[in-house]
């Protein structure tokens, strides 16, 4: 009888403690999703603050170099020219901002053969334009804009053309002419402050050979020029 009862005894005993370990188990996993849902609220809630400090500046300034084609003649062809940029950006809020921007352009014209015996002057151009800028993408690391802008270009056809005149080369007038650039930036942050942008670029200048001609050009009155720039952007002040 002894037995029997302490046989009983034993398996409650063995039943309650399975049933406590099972208790204490499903607690403990419960406590364990919980504590894994509020780290990745935490985490979630510290990237919405991060992207939110990085796209709340006011100011922003970026430069670097570059890469674009470029016709520096109605019949010659495209040569590829060396780039800079420098601009400024004045945001209105986090997505829209008003742009001034500078650039330059460095590259030597395919001439050919001339009567002249020179080849390859170098030329350059100046854009300086204003615009604005929209930001379509942004998150934590990065974003993505868009930016039109339009201004004047001072071309200059005729400072590696040893006295020659630009137009006796085939080259577009030394002038000043409209201009006007579209594009797309795609940056990576470092920092809240601080960015990697590169940026495909399209820009249209209005050059000619001789400025008193009022004849169509075979090309048509527009360069349609491509390039690439890259650089750095650093970010200041605050929107609100």
């Amino acid at each position: 009888m002894f037995g029997l009862k302490s046989c009983v005894k034993s398996g409650v005993v063995g039943l309650l403690a399975v049933v406590l370990a099972s208790g204490a188990g499903i607690a403990g996993a419960q406590t364990q999703r919980r504590t894994r849902r509020e780290s990745n609220a935490n985490r979630q809630a510290r990237i919405a603050r991060a992207t939110a400090d990085t796209y709340n500046h006011r100011y922003e300034v970026g430069g670097g170099g570059g890469y674009m084609r470029f016709r520096s003649g109605e019949y010659l062809q495209k040569n590829n020219e060396v780039t800079f940029w420098m601009n400024g950006t004045y945001f209105l809020n986090p997505k829209l901002g008003v742009i001034a921007e500078v650039r330059g352009a460095y590259g030597n014209a395919k001439i050919g053969n001339t009567t002249f015996n020179l080849k390859n002057p170098q030329i350059s151009e100046y854009p300086i334009m204003g615009g604005v800028t929209y930001r379509l993408y942004a998150k934590e690391k990065t974003a993505i804009s868009v930016f039109g802008e339009a201004g004047a270009a001072i071309g200059k056809f005729d400072g590696g053309s040893k006295t020659i005149p630009s137009k006796d080369l085939g080259l577009w007038q030394s002038t000043t002419k409209p201009v006007f650039s579209i594009g797309a930036n795609f940056d990576y942050n470092f920092y809240p402050n601080l960015a990697f942008r590169v940026t495909p670029t399209y820009t249209a200048t209005f050059y000619k050979l001789d400025p008193l001609d009022t004849a169509p050009q075979p090309h048509g009155a527009i360069q349609n020029n491509l390039g690439l720039n890259i650089g750095l952007v650093y970010r200041f002040g605050r929107i609100k």
